[in-house]
């Protein structure tokens, strides 16, 4: 792989102006002044344009985007073309990328369309006087791959500006990718806050814990109150990158315990791009930089009154795959309430989990559950397809206060999730589509907060940290 070389610093300020998420990551790296950056750079996102024209670029540079628009010059893709151009989106801007010649002669390029999701490797430079591009920067690219094709034709095929209202806003999944969706290149973390539905017609977890509103939607069909935002953030990363959202979400909880509520302040976070070991490392960040930011801050006091001794977690976490917790726990006697220990494929509950939790005295990564006790949209393991590529994050004197996992992305295997799980597809229509058009490895989580501030504050019952806390039996005030 060759390097990209920034000969002056107006080159290096350059970059800003072409993508704020790249030139954060080239700046810790470079400084200012002469600089190299050896190896490759990774952005995610997907391409918007494509058309004819030249470029040249200096260094190497690696990008991960899905296709929005496609066209050379005219607008329609033809055979033995020497030159196409792709114009990416990520959620933070548009990066202009070049192919030509051999690049150009293969049928991944003869069958690219709009709305798929490729991988390209190539060298960024600022565009000569009169040349035109995103951001006045260009990449030439010398190695490209597709990761998830699009049906022919993309998004233009089922909408367009004749296009219903009503077509609209049932394909709202692929409107919010136009070019009318914005963000704040301003974010270093690269996260766009996203609202998304509270009223649903769709379910993360077993129809038993979905909470019916009081009010009724005019359809036919029945609603519920959201018991989490996670396939509606899976719909935004396309458009805007890695996405979260800080928001209520319901369960039907049947038992008054002191760690469950019915309606919970829910941290939700997908990423585009990322591996199953990314994942983690992201989870096992956010926790800890959250930790730190508190103490360095005013309300650090309140945490050494409520919680004195209280010490920050330590990375890497503990990380403990699903069978090596089932041994553990024979191990130390952690028996169910018959007495038997618990095997491979059962769900361990709540109390069982805790007090290995506690035993091991630190924060642990639960990691690789078992396919038929985790949700149909968790990927299964490439090494071992029993189980999926899931976590769970269990503190002492708590138990688990995230649960995330690497999504499905490919078509058919989801399909698969929906038969296996019993649920009928048709009402998913929108998140099938995902992986339609530009699908790519993705991930995320979700963090109970009020659970977070337990922990944090030492606190024993989980209505202590929250203001108008509603659980079995309790809706008032």
């Amino acid at each position: 792989m060759a390097s990209l070389v920034l000969t002056d610093s107006s080159q290096l300020t350059a970059l800003k102006s072409y993508h704020t998420k790249l030139y954060w990551r080239l700046v810790a790296k470079l400084g200012t002044g002469s600089c190299q950056l050896a190896g490759s750079e990774r952005v995610d996102g997907l391409v918007s344009k494509l058309g004819t024209g030249s470029g040249q670029l200096a260094g190497s540079e690696r990008v991960d985007r899905l296709v929005s628009k496609l066209g050379t010059g005219s607008g329609q893709l033809v055979e033995r073309r020497q030159l196409i151009f792709i114009t990416l989106r990520d959620g933070t801007d548009f990066l202009q990328c070049v192919l030509n010649d051999s690049l150009c002669q293969t049928y991944e390029a003869l069958v690219l369309s709009t709305e798929s999701a490729v991988q390209l490797f190539g060298v960024i430079k600022a565009l000569p006087a009169g040349k035109n591009a995103p951001g006045g920067h260009e990449m030439q690219v010398d190695y490209w791959e597709l990761v998830g094709l699009a049906p022919a034709g993309g998004a233009d095929n089922i909408l367009n500006e004749e296009a219903h209202a009503d077509v609209l806003l049932d394909n709202r999944h692929i409107v919010i990718r136009g070019e009318n969706v914005s963000s704040d290149p301003t974010n270093l973390l690269s996260l766009i806050a996203v609202i998304t539905a509270g009223g649903v017609q769709s379910r993360v977890r077993s129809g038993r814990s979905a909470l019916r509103p009081y009010f009724q939607f005019e359809t036919k069909e029945e609603a519920f109150l959201t018991q989490s935002s996670q396939l509606y953030l899976e719909t935004c990363i396309p458009a805007m990158g890695d996405v979260f959202c800080i928001s209520q979400s319901y369960r039907a909880e049947q038992s008054r315990t002191r760690r469950h509520l019915a309606e919970y302040t829910h941290i939700e976070a997908e990423f585009p791009f990322i591996s199953y070991t990314d994942l983690l490392d992201r989870i096992e960040d956010t926790i800890c930089d959250v930790v730190d930011r508190v103490l360095k801050s005013p309300l650090g006091q309140l945490v050494e009154e409520l919680n004195p001794g209280f010490k920050p977690p330590q990375k890497p976490f503990l990380r403990m795959d699903y069978r090596d917790a089932i041994k553990f726990m024979k191990e130390n006697n952690i028996t169910k309430d018959d007495g038997t220990f618990y095997e491979f494929g059962e769900d361990i509950p709540e109390m069982p989990e805790r007090r290995m939790t506690d035993l091991i005295n630190k924060p642990i990564m639960l990691c690789r559950f078992p396919v038929p006790i985790k949700s149909f949209y968790m990927s299964k393991c490439p090494e071992d397809t029993a189980v999926t590529e899931s976590v769970d994050v269990l503190l002492p004197g708590v138990g688990e206060i995230v649960g995330g996992s690497m999504r499905i992305w490919d078509y058919e295997e989801l399909l698969e999730g929906y038969k296996r799980e019993g649920i009928d597809p048709a009402p998913y229509y929108w998140y099938t589509d995902q992986r339609k058009y530009g699908t790519c490895p993705h991930g995320g989580y979700g963090l109970g907060l009020e659970r977070f501030l337990c922990w944090l504050l030492n606190r024993y019952h989980i209505r202590e940290v929250c203001l108008y806390p509603r659980f079995l039996e309790r809706c008032t005030p």
